[in-house]
């Protein structure tokens, strides 16, 4: 129940978000949502989903988005918030964590400090994209962890543009293909939402069996 609401709390959101701001909102949330602490709670997955679909014409009261503006939005927007939030991160260090009295939030940075120790460097990065409030905070952990700038850099930009223009484009091509798609949006964003777990839960999977597979050597 909780999770059924809290979905379509954000879906109102990005709604009245993009009703509001247009293709700058996409933008100066993706930045806000990837770089900055104060942003976890922002709906990015179904911004992101949204407005793609709005590019179709298909939403309530004939908003309508241009693609390519809007997809070049999401795309600099996500990855100038990812690269500083790195910096913030490494400048410093756990104090902005330190600061905040959020429980979400400190279950987020315990999450992305597991993801880095458990799946390295380039894993961690791109996964942490699809996963809400993890990806906010796995930046500034990346930088006060002291990962390569270089690394961190390369496979930030790889997830950023796979999670940024992924969801966008698969908003527009469902709006594109199916009339009256906005009818549908809750139960699709809720699958996206599942789907883009699908890796992290692949990726726990694996390391599971390697793990009993490696206890079973021993013994």
């Amino acid at each position: 129940m909780f999770a059924a609401s809290q979905l379509a709390v954000n879906v109102l959101s990005a709604q009245s978000l993009l009703a509001a701001f247009g293709v700058l909102g996409v933008g100066v949330v993706m930045f806000a949502e990837t770089g900055l602490l104060i942003g976890f709670f922002l709906p990015g997955d179904s911004l992101l989903f949204t407005a793609g679909l709005l590019c179709t014409g298909s939403g309530h009261g004939g908003l309508k988005l241009s693609l390519g503006p809007l997809l070049v939005a999401a795309a600099v927007g996500a990855l100038a918030g990812s690269q500083c939030g790195y910096l913030l991160g490494r400048k410093a260090g756990g104090a902005l964590l330190a600061r905040s009295g959020s429980p979400r939030l400190h279950a987020g940075a315990q999450r992305a400090e597991e993801l880095l120790e458990r799946y390295g460097h380039a894993k961690a990065i791109v996964l942490a994209r699809f996963v809400p409030v993890v990806r906010t905070v796995l930046n500034p952990m990346a930088g006060a962890l002291h990962v390569p700038v270089r690394t961190f850099t390369l496979w930030q930009v790889i997830g950023g543009l796979v999670w940024s223009l992924g969801l966008t484009l698969g908003g527009y091509a469902l709006g594109s293909s199916i009339p009256n798609v906005d009818r549908y949006l809750l139960p699709m964003i809720a699958l996206i939402v599942i789907v883009s777990l699908l890796p992290l839960a692949a990726e726990f999977y694996r390391s599971r069996r390697a793990a009993t597979a490696e206890k079973g050597v021993q013994g």
